[in-house]
């Protein structure tokens, strides 16, 4: 029986240190997700990666080029689309004729641009003043 206060005081260590790491251990929550908000985020991701793949048509490309655009700072606009801004953008495409797609794609990133350069979120043509200044 000598080695009873040894074996308390291990129980009471253990105690102790098994109290701290429950203490540590986060507690998870878990929520239900609908299939509406699965798929709308789902068609999100397509059409954003439908509107970069475009940005790899020459023509695209060309025109970008001409109008002095660097295609980084488009695929940043598209990424930063809101899921309205994205869905208006992608309906507008599907209504546009076919061979005024390229066309009508420069002019709408173009209108963008515009957009984001009034609401001061960029500055890319000088010709733009900011309306929130």
């Amino acid at each position: 029986m000598t080695k009873s206060p040894f074996f308390r005081r291990l129980a009471a260590m253990l105690a102790v240190f098994h109290a701290l790491m429950i203490a540590q251990v986060p507690l998870a929550n878990a929520a239900m997700i609908g299939t509406g908000e699965v798929l709308t985020q789902q068609q999100q991701q397509v059409d954003r990666q439908q509107l970069l793949s475009m940005l790899d048509d020459q023509q695209v490309k060309d025109k970008l080029l001409a109008m002095g655009v660097e295609r980084d700072q488009v695929e940043n606009r598209i990424n930063n689309l809101t899921s309205a801004e994205l869905a208006q953008f992608n309906q507008q495409l599907s209504e546009a004729p076919a061979g005024a797609g390229v066309v009508g794609i420069i002019v709408l990133f173009l209108v963008i641009f515009i957009i984001t350069d009034m609401l001061c979120a960029t500055d890319i043509f000088s010709f733009v003043k900011c309306i929130n200044r």
